[in-house]
Order: structure tokens, then C-alpha cells, then sequence
């Protein structure tokens, strides 16, 4: 065999070893562990992988470029930026916000960013880094988003930006978040880490979530929407954001060469940057503090698989989402059960539910104990942690906004289940057996 013979056959064995060993539609049987998310994949995705092996080229390359192509094309955005995380994908996100080039917009160490104290950590955790200050606003329950009616009372003449997530898949009211930010000048920030393929009609326009705003950011983690192991994405419309973005992601260099190229600008000996001697190698001058946060070609191949099976993963959401709140309905006095935010069309990650007059402390164990697996909203009220432990106790480093009434009863009330791809009628149909039969006995 030559070359090429050798490396289609080489596909063909992993085809058939995927189709033979990896079997994701085994039978369910009642008492199965449900997790609450999990891959959803087939043999393309196991090629794919094998294919950038094979080829060996172990950092960004072709199917970085072919990832980071199509995810625009979907989010009808301009930029895409693939990273190593969703967390590294929020950090990115923020620092770029703080590059000298946006001169009087750029956000200085004690200026001010509205958040929300309900949701992931690294979210807020950039911020803080950064030696800006979170101003927590509360969020209303059933959307778990944002309260919107808080915004104004939170700004201050310190205020640069808004930096708040999708909870679990559900928009926050991206229009009034949108006109708050326009009216005060002020960046925004959309994670989009759990909500990839959710869409909101804004203007008479139906949007993405991640594209309406001045920057969106993904995670591609395991349990996320779509995966490549590890993994996220920056993405934006504005050229100059996405020149901070690379920059930043790529330790900072002011070169946009890509691995491998040279002289891109036809400058790369003749031009004269700071206080280097004139000439001084293009790829080798730095115009911010970045970090290297590039995923492998390998990770992205299996990106690439996952894209295209992306739609449909949507879909499925969207009906797991349904059949569980269909199914729950003669329980919902006792357990709140989400609704969608306004001119939204969430791409779920998870049904999230609050117990009314009943222990959570009783139902969620309960729950577990049959073999379904169940989240926490993440950190519940993150100035709970022990991460704030010192910043608590000196009254400093952030600010919160009237009462976190709601955050507080989320870190107390709330749990939820995963709806992701990969779960059949049966489970969801036990799913609400079995949450039903939690609540009767709390």
C-alpha cells in the first residue's frame, strides 16, 4: 500500500472499531444510571481525530481554521477565536477589554463590572483577577437571569461593562441588557457557555445569543452543548476586539502570522515598536501581557464533526426540555419549573426547578438515589464561597446591589437535570417518575 492506501485504510479500521465498541444506543433499562450530560458522537468524530493524527501537525492547523470558519458561519458573527477552555474563553474575553489600544473604554484596575452572583465562577473570576471590581445584582427566578429593573441602580461613574452568562441555556433579556449598555457606553459581555444555539429576536431580528453583544464566549467541555474534550471559542463583529483577542491569546505577540508563517505584513525586519531597535523581528514583539490559551488540531478535528451534527443536537434539547416540563406540570406547586425569558428561543442545558414547600435536602438524594443524576446552579451564590472569605470579612474588592433575595434561594432551593442529546423517551420518561415520586415523599 502507498501512502495514501495506508491512510484510508487506517480510517476504515477506526470507522469499524467506533461503530463496534462505542455503541451509544445500547437499550435502557430501568434503573441506569442517567447522567445529567454526556458526549454524543459517532465514528466521524473518532476519523476525524485519527485523520489529524495521522498528519501530526500537534498545534493549530487546518481544522482549527475549518472549525473556527464554520462556527462563525452558524453564529453569523464576523471573528471566531478557538481557546483551550470556556473558562479560558471568558478570561480571554475580559482581558481583552482591558488593552490599552480601546484607550478611554479600556477597563482599569478598580473600575467597575455588573454581574451576577448566581452561576460558574469564571464568569467573575477574571474580574477579580484583574483587580476590577464585580457589582452583583440579583436574578429573578423563574429565567434565573439577570434582573434587568437592578441595572441602573447598580451604575456607577466606575461602571465599563456588563459580564453576565446564559443561565443553563436561557437568554437574559438581552434587549433591555443590550439598550442599558448602549445608553451608558458600557462593553458587553454574553457567556455563552450554555447556550450555544439559543436564539433571541431583537429589533425584529432573530440573533444567536454570544452575537449580540461585543464579545460572546463558548465552551466545548464534555457536558457542554458540543464538545472537543477541552475547548472553548471568543467570537465578535468588531475588528479591533478581534485584534486584542488574538493577540491576547497568542502571548501577546503583535504579529498575525499564523504557526508556521512569516512576514504576513512584509515588515517583518523594518519597523519600529517601543523602545526596540528599529527592525527588530515582527514575530518577536509583544503589544500586550497575553498568554498561549491555543487548543491542538486534534481537539479541533472533533470539532469539526460535532459542528455538523450541531442542529440537531439543538433540536433534541428542545424536545428533552419539553417532555420534561409537559410531564412535571402536575407538580409544579411544589416545584417551580422554568420558563424562558421573552422573545427567546433557549437551547437548553438543563431543566432547572426550585422547590416550593418542599426540602430540597429530601428530594435531590432521592432523586440520586434512583439513578439520576442532578446539578446545583453551579456556585448558587458564589459570595457564599470560601474564595471570598477575605474579601467578605475586609467589606472590599466588590460591590452587591440591594439583596441577593433570589440568588439566596437558588443556593438553597434550586437543582436540575440534563436534557442533552443523547437521552431517549425512556429516560426522560423516568426522569419524571422519579422526580415526581421525590416530591410526594419530601
Amino acid at each position: 500500500m502507498n501512502k495514501q492506501e495506508m491512510h484510508d485504510k487506517i480510517l476504515e479500521m477506526v470507522r469499524e472499531y467506533c461503530d463496534t465498541y462505542h455503541k451509544q444506543d445500547e437499550a435502557y433499562k430501568e434503573g441506569d444510571r442517567i447522567p445529567y450530560a454526556s458526549r454524543v458522537y459517532d465514528h466521524e468524530e473518532m476519523e476525524n481525530l485519527v485523520d489529524s493524527a495521522l498528519e501530526f501537525w500537534l498545534t493549530s492547523g487546518r481544522y482549527v481554521k475549518e472549525f473556527e470558519k464554520g462556527l462563525a458561519e452558524y453564529l453569523g458573527t464576523k471573528f471566531v477565536s478557538v481557546v483551550n477552555s470556556g473558562s479560558s474563553a471568558n478570561l480571554l474575553a475580559f482581558m481583552t477589554l482591558t488593552s490599552p489600544l480601546l484607550k478611554e473604554r479600556r477597563i482599569r484596575r478598580g473600575d467597575e463590572v455588573i454581574t451576577v452572583a448566581a452561576g460558574f465562577p469564571t464568569t467573575v473570576s477574571p474580574i477579580i483577577n484583574y483587580g476590577a471590581v464585580p457589582v452583583f445584582v440579583d436574578v429573578t427566578i423563574p429565567q434565573y437571569n439577570i434582573d434587568v429593573t437592578k441595572l441602573e441602580a447598580a451604575l456607577s461613574e466606575k461602571t465599563k461593562a456588563v459580564m453576565i452568562a446564559h443561565t443553563l441555556g436561557n437568554p437574559f433579556d438581552l434587549k433591555a441588557v443590550k439598550e442599558f449598555c448602549d445608553k451608558h457606553n458600557l462593553w458587553l459581555v454574553e457567556d455563552n457557555c450554555d447556550a450555544l444555539g439559543s436564539l433571541y429576536t431583537i429589533d425584529g431580528e432573530e440573533k444567536f445569543t454570544g452575537s449580540i453583544g461585543d464579545i460572546g464566549t463558548s465552551s466545548f467541555y464534555p457536558p457542554h452543548h458540543m464538545t472537543m474534550g477541552q475547548g472553548g471559542a471568543v467570537y465578535t463583529k468588531n475588528p479591533l476586539l478581534h485584534k486584542i483577542i488574538r493577540s491576547m491569546r497568542d502571548w501577546g505577540r503583535d504579529c498575525v502570522c499564523a504557526s508556521g508563517q512569516d512576514n504576513f505584513c512584509g515588515h517583518r525586519f523594518d519597523g519600529q515598536y517601543g523602545e526596540l531597535p528599529k527592525g527588530y523581528d515582527h514575530k518577536y514583539v509583544y503589544s500586550h501581557f497575553g498568554l498561549n490559551l491555543n487548543i491542538t488540531d486534534m481537539q479541533a478535528a472533533v470539532g469539526v464533526a460535532q459542528l455538523k451534527k450541531f442542529p440537531k443536537f439543538v433540536e433534541r434539547r428542545r424536545y428533552n426540555f419539553d417532555r420534561l416540563y409537559k410531564g412535571l406540570q402536575e407538580v409544579s406547586d411544589k416545584l417551580i419549573l422554568p420558563e424562558p425569558v421573552a422573545n427567546s428561543k433557549p437551547s437548553w442545558f438543563g431543566f432547572m426547578m426550585t422547590c416550593n414547600g418542599v426540602d430540597r435536602k429530601k428530594v435531590v438524594p432521592y432523586i440520586e438515589s434512583k439513578g439520576v443524576q442532578t446539578r446545583m446552579l453551579f456556585a448558587g451564590n458564589l459570595i457564599k464561597h470560601p474564595c471570598f472569605d477575605e474579601m467578605r470579612a475586609e467589606g472590599v474588592g466588590y460591590r452587591i446591589v440591594g439583596s441577593l433575595e433570589n440568588t439566596d434561594r437558588i443556593m438553597n432551593d434550586t437543582f436540575w437535570v440534563g436534557v442533552y442529546p443523547g437521552m431517549s423517551d425512556e429516560k426522560l420518561d423516568y426522569m419524571i417518575k422519579v422526580i415526581k415520586e421525590a416530591v410526594e415523599q419530601a
